[in-house]
């Protein structure tokens, strides 16, 4: 089983780096919970617990420096029989630099399940995405602005500029996955959108994003839809936009209720994670520790998350949830 996860991970990463641009550009938010925020992840997993589900997410990221970065976001899917599919809203909010910088994004999400046999199935999604970008002028330094005895004492002579760019945004992804196993590929920003907010050309680079992974009950007869019993759970995900690749391969380790992680991610971070996952209730935090040149004074990066699943009338046996992380 593990040979074979291994195996597809690589597979799928080293596909796509033949597909990339060569400039550079913006890059997204991160989050390090990443089944936390599962429409984030990919848009394949809206509706993919059958009954209404709420997420919320904090992440407050290097925040012993000046200029950090706060992200938070909100996701609310569920699956709908009327439709044969599951629906899905995500807001998020970026925030860096003390708020100069901000990014809105409101996206809707729909899925398509599909059952290949008796123990694995497919789903399809798809992505709209309205986008607001924001740039506080008057939050911005410059050269020009010191006294070298007295500091920031004078205004600038730089023109201003900024203000706002909004415009439309689109996803895809598609997840396989058994009772134990499942792997996923998505693809963001599809139409590479303008988001320059001066002069020039500044479009947001395709972002691809595949994942892996399986979970594993290391107890007899533990049943994946309850919350008891105790699982393991290999993960491996890898990421690229423009230039910048991430690779994270992690473990999870649950018994009964309570769930610990460990992440490492490329030469960046290495994550813990503990949280409490409930049939109803499920609560994450997260700490990264930087150790890259940056080094641990940027503080790391602290986040929290807090799911609600909502009890609903038993859907069909032949839905199948995907047995994956919340954390």
């Amino acid at each position: 089983m593990m040979k074979n996860i291994l195996t597809l991970a690589l597979v799928l990463a080293l596909s796509l780096v033949a597909f990339m641009p060569k400039e550079a550009s913006a890059q997204d938010p991160e989050f390090t919970q990443f089944y936390a925020n599962k429409l984030y992840l990919n848009p394949a997993f809206a509706g993919s617990h059958n009954c209404p589900r709420v997420v919320m997410n904090y992440r407050n990221q290097w925040p012993a420096i000046t200029g950090n970065y706060i992200t938070t976001a909100f996701a609310y899917d569920q699956h709908v029989d009327g439709i044969k599919g599951g629906l899905g809203l995500l807001v998020t909010n970026d925030q860096a630099g003390q708020s100069t910088l901000k990014t809105t994004r409101v996206s809707g999400m729909y899925s398509y399940r599909q059952a290949i046999g008796r123990k694995f199935s497919i789903k399809f999604g798809m992505e709209a995405t309205y986008f607001q970008k924001s740039l506080d002028w008057s939050k911005l330094t410059f050269g020009d602005m010191i006294d070298p005895r007295r500091g920031f004492v004078y205004q600038t002579n730089d023109t201003p500029r900024g203000g706002t760019v909004s415009g439309i945004d689109f996803a895809a992804g598609i997840i396989g996955y058994s009772d134990v196993f499942y792997a996923g590929f998505a693809a963001h920003h599809l139409t590479q959108p303008q988001e320059s907010l001066i002069i020039g050309d500044s479009r947001l680079p395709l972002k691809f994003t595949a994942h892996v992974g399986a979970t594993i009950p290391l107890e007899g007869g533990a049943s994946k839809y309850a919350s008891s019993g105790a699982s393991i759970s290999p993960n491996i995900l890898f990421r690229q936009q423009d230039n910048f690749t991430q690779l994270n391969m992690g473990i999870y380790i649950k018994k009964d209720a309570l769930v610990g992680g460990v992440w490492y991610r490329n030469k960046d971070a290495f994550i813990v994670t503990l949280g409490i996952n409930t049939e109803y209730l499920k609560i994450g935090y997260s700490y990264d520790v930087t150790i890259s040149k940056l080094g641990t004074g940027t503080g790391g990066a602290h986040e929290v998350t807090l799911g609600i699943d909502f009890a609903c009338k038993p859907k069909k046996r032949t839905f199948r949830t995907i047995s994956c992380p919340s954390f």
